[in-house]
């Protein structure tokens, strides 16, 4: 019998004693930045070890505020990978830079760094490479390309809160992180997400840049240093952090059992590519599978469909920015990235967040298995 309960691709985990916070910020009538933007910062900062770290109301922000801290802006170049959210080619774009695009690994969809050196010019100001469920890009290559080149690096780890590179958790080292808080990620804030910096003189002028561009003069009245936007997380949204962030061990560990009994139950599918099964050091966001559908007979949309007839909801991460109209008007075209074009083609998100069980598993197996069969 088809099973009708709806299965969401994510969700967030919210318990009471979180609520019940909320409520009590509610009540307090301090509901803008304030406390619990502080707690929260200073929580997240521990768990990057000590790396000052700012909070704001959207990782796409973070990304914005760091390119602007990086000094990125009009002839600038970065360069990234063509598979990742918009978000990173937007935010390049935004500044008045160009986003130099890249391939990535078809497996671990980590950024090719010898096609990033391969792009570097005069112009290139920062590399900007998007981190994967599974396993990291190669931090000690990375890092020595970057010092190589002189060139700032901005990691988009929205993903992969939680994932460590040699025992070392991701945003402790390094340059410049940025997390997301979306509720589809490890944790939420609802909306919201973070930047992690190299010190407290980066982590004042990110202040300046997410909150108008505003600075205190000695007889505090205020004047504007930079036109600059607006990113302040509200206490509201930071309580949710300080609840959220205590449980995210928690949260991640479920998601790691659940991913190993993906591993251990799914069909075998000719030609589907898993992500990678190797990596107890990686937290996992999101299981992408790719799925060859011109040699199994039917689109992507009838799988889709097919899933969603058994109650089971799906994602598609993701498209290759270097085809959408933003990236064809920078100039680029079908076929310049072909495994990137291939994963956009090919993979869909199956559900996963730690509210679910092996049950759920075994469930959106079963039918991925019924729909192929």
């Amino acid at each position: 019998m088809t099973q009708t309960t709806q299965l969401n691709f994510a969700q967030p985990q919210l318990d009471e004693a979180t609520i019940a916070a909320v409520a009590a910020v509610l009540r307090s009538n301090w509901i803008a930045s304030g406390p619990n933007v502080l707690a929260f910062e200073k929580a997240l900062s521990e768990s990057f070890g000590g790396r000052p770290t700012r909070v704001l109301t959207s990782a796409t922000g973070a990304l914005e505020v760091a390119l602007q801290l990086c000094d990125v802006g009009a002839g600038d170049e970065v360069i990234t990978a063509t598979q990742t959210f918009f978000s990173t080619m937007n935010m390049i774009v935004k500044v008045g830079a160009k986003p130099v695009f890249v391939d990535c690994d078809l497996v671990t969809r980590a950024i090719d760094l010898a096609q990033v050196e391969a792009a570097i010019t005069p112009r290139t100001k920062a590399i900007m490479p998007t981190h994967f469920p599974g396993a990291l890009v190669d931090m000690d290559a990375l890092y020595a390309l970057a010092k190589k080149h002189g060139l700032r690096v901005i990691e988009d780890a929205a993903l992969v809160q939680g994932s460590n590179w040699k025992g070392r958790p991701v945003g402790s080292f390094g340059d410049i992180a940025t997390f997301s808080f979306h509720p589809n990620k490890n944790m939420t804030t609802i909306e919201g997400g973070a930047i992690v910096v190299n010190n407290e003189v980066e982590a004042k002028k990110v202040d300046v840049l997410r909150f108008h561009g505003i600075v205190r003069l000695p007889d505090d009245t205020r004047d504007v240093e930079v036109a600059a936007g607006k990113y302040n997380m509200s206490d509201v949204s930071a309580v949710i952090g300080v609840h959220q962030l205590k449980q995210l061990p928690q949260f991640l560990a479920q998601r790691n059992e659940l991913v190993a009994h993906y591993f251990a139950s799914f069909p075998q599918i000719p030609g589907a590519i898993l992500p990678p099964q190797n990596e107890s050091e990686q937290s996992w966001n999101m299981f992408c599978v790719l799925f060859p559908f011109e040699q199994l007979g039917q689109t992507r949309q009838q799988f889709r469909a097919a899933l969603r007839t058994h109650g089971i909801a799906t994602g598609m991460s993701y498209e290759s920015c270097h085809l959408t109209s933003v990236g064809r008007g920078l100039g680029y075209r079908e076929g310049q990235f072909p495994i990137a074009e291939r994963i956009s083609r090919e993979t869909v998100a199956l559900p996963l967040h730690a509210s679910m069980t092996f049950g759920d598993v075994d469930r959106v197996c079963e039918a991925v298995r019924k729909v192929f069969a």
